[in-house]
């Protein structure tokens, strides 16, 4: 027979393994929750003039896009993180609306309102944040694009002022051939003909969903041409095509045989890259959205 001390003691080992098991439930149950829950992401809008840069990606042995704002977070924070952006422009682009993140350490505590400040007062004055916003959700500044918007800008007459910042051309062209070939490239197409090699890139089919020109002052041309994706050189590449067209060095017809080929010894002379603007980054969830519906009702307003 069992005395009262026995059954005392079955008690209380009985409890002890509940407990046990309890504290190991909880425990799951938090690592679950750490292994869930989304680290704060710090999403940047960031305007740069490329002229002094190797491009946006971090070099070693030359001055980046990437890498200065890397200097800008650690003379911040005092600690190194990678910037991750929207994606890559060449030497000489400039930017208007390029978007990056940065997933943030747990100890960060810069309060949201002075990080656009803070990183300003460490850049150079041709990189600017225009806004900044801490986000507490998953957020990938690439994976997350569903479509990117670039600028190009041609003038057909000199200026001081826009020398850096347009291809001022030297010679005549036909506007009307510009928008007439600007129409081959819109829809899904394989771009290799028109495009740089880049081995790290195994697929060139973007989807196009538009291709324009305007005039937007006397002599002043100005490109906009919206995509899924980019591949390297793909809109310098088709600027050169269609100035080749509106200069009569090529038809319509030609270029419209080019796509298709993926024969890169199809394609023309690039475009200068001081003409190239990547405009904006378009998010189903866009963190700027109260930056961009600001900045409408002020040019709505003037």
């Amino acid at each position: 027979m069992s005395t009262c001390g026995d059954k005392e003691m079955l008690r209380r080992s009985r409890r002890k393994r509940a407990d046990l098991a309890s504290q190991n439930r909880r425990y799951t149950e938090l690592m679950g929750q750490e292994q869930t829950t989304p680290k704060r992401r710090l999403a940047l809008l960031i305007e740069y003039d490329g002229g002094r840069y190797s491009g946006w990606q971090r070099q070693n042995n030359a001055r980046s896009i990437q890498g200065t704002l890397e200097h800008a977070y650690y003379e911040i924070t005092g600690k190194f993180a990678e910037i991750i952006g929207s994606g890559r422009t060449d030497a000489g682009v400039h930017g208007m609306g390029q978007v990056a993140h940065i997933i943030l350490p747990d100890d960060f505590n810069l309060p949201e309102n002075r990080i656009t400040m803070a990183f300003n007062a460490n850049l150079p004055r041709d990189i600017r944040i225009l806004w900044s916003s801490i986000l507490r959700r998953d957020f990938h500044a690439r994976f997350d694009a569903v479509m990117r918007e670039y600028i190009y800008t041609v003038m057909q007459r000199p200026s001081v002022f826009d020398r850096w910042y347009s291809w001022q051309t030297l010679f005549s062209f036909d506007p009307k051939k510009l928008q007439e070939t600007a129409r081959i490239f819109v829809g899904e197409h394989d771009f290799t003909t028109f495009s740089k090699l880049n081995t790290d890139t195994k697929n060139y089919v973007c989807r196009v969903e538009e291709c324009v020109w305007e005039e937007h002052a006397a002599g002043v041309w100005q490109m906009t041409i919206r995509a899924n994706r980019f591949v390297y050189g793909m809109v310098r590449s088709v600027v050169g095509a269609m100035m080749e067209v509106a200069r009569g060095k090529r038809t319509v017809e030609d270029v419209a045989a080019s796509l298709p080929a993926r024969d890169r010894s199809l394609n023309s002379p690039l475009a200068p890259a001081k003409g190239l603007y990547l405009a904006h980054i378009y998010y189903e969830a866009d963190p700027f959205e109260h930056y961009w519906q600001m900045l409408e009702r002020v040019r709505s307003s003037s």
